[in-house]
């Protein structure tokens, strides 16, 4: 993409509006002009910054296909004034959008090894890529193993694709809830309480994590402890990006800006930040 299209928005309209949950939907997005359709490519883990005229801007990881880049899949959750009018937009409302952004997460590295995905509380957006690009060519990786945390069992979203997930070929999913309600199936406590019911190689799995920070400082250090190498564990960090070009300062991570050095990073490059409290 040029650098003007990553400064200034472009317009798009909403194909689709799926309601996920209460308060989280995604918007299925085509741009409404064709040769920037036909010219937009991303790779997951890398995010857009969705815009409503007289009201703001925000980013959102890009949920859907990289093969199929002309209509864009984006979660979003009511958090806020921005994310609070996203989710009212249905088929045929216009916004703008600037992107993509960020670095991909390291999915070529990962052909022909085992994948771990950890992920805590709503956060598991940025991964679903992951894992759906997966499941379309899986043929390319190893065993999947899926591992999702929520603090109550009624938080968890996209459960019929748990189940989908969890009859695939060499796939296994695992899940955990600290408050568990009636029929709950899943493991009661911490996601990382999970690492001891699955078979996880260390020597040839790559683990790739998004969620609460403390659950992935937690994790990373859980996995590390066992053998893992911290070069091959992989975070989506948060932070608060609003210019999303390195510029405004507002998503700066010590050295780095998580807008453009992220937000994907090795926690063997971040480790030593994670254990700032308050960075």
């Amino acid at each position: 993409m040029a650098e003007p299209l990553r400064l200034v928005p472009w317009e798009a309209e909403v194909v689709e509006a799926t309601t996920e949950s209460p308060g989280i939907v995604t918007l299925w997005l085509r741009a409404t002009d064709p040769e920037l359709r036909a010219a937009y490519r991303f790779e997951p883990g890398q995010f857009n910054m969705l815009y409503l005229f007289g009201v703001g801007e925000v980013p959102i990881s890009i949920s859907s296909d990289p093969d199929e880049p002309e209509v864009l899949g984006h979660t979003v959750r009511a958090v806020g004034r921005v994310t609070d009018q996203l989710v009212a937009l249905g088929p045929g409302d216009r916004l703008g959008v600037r992107g993509p952004f960020g670095t991909p997460w390291p999915l070529a590295r990962a052909e022909g090894r085992d994948l771990l995905v950890v992920t805590g509380g709503l956060g598991c957006a940025p991964v679903v890529s992951v894992i759906d690009y997966v499941m379309a060519r899986r043929e390319r990786f190893g065993k999947l193993t899926i591992l999702q945390g929520v603090k109550h069992s009624q938080d968890l979203i996209w459960r019929q694709r748990y189940q989908q997930w969890a009859r695939a070929a060499n796939t296994e999913v695992g899940l955990a809830a600290d408050v568990a309600g009636a029929n709950w199936p899943g493991h009661v406590g911490l996601v990382t309480e999970l690492f001891d019911r699955f078979a996880l190689d260390p020597a040839t799995t790559e683990t790739m994590m998004c969620g609460p920070e403390p659950m992935m400082r937690a994790a990373a250090r859980d996995l590390e402890g066992r053998g893992f190498d911290p070069g091959a564990v992989w975070l989506s960090m948060e932070r608060n990006m609003h210019c999303a070009v390195a510029r405004c300062g507002h998503c700066q991570f010590g050295p780095h800006f998580v807008c453009r050095d992220g937000p994907i990073f090795s926690y063997e490059r971040i480790r030593e930040l994670l254990a700032v409290k308050g960075l």
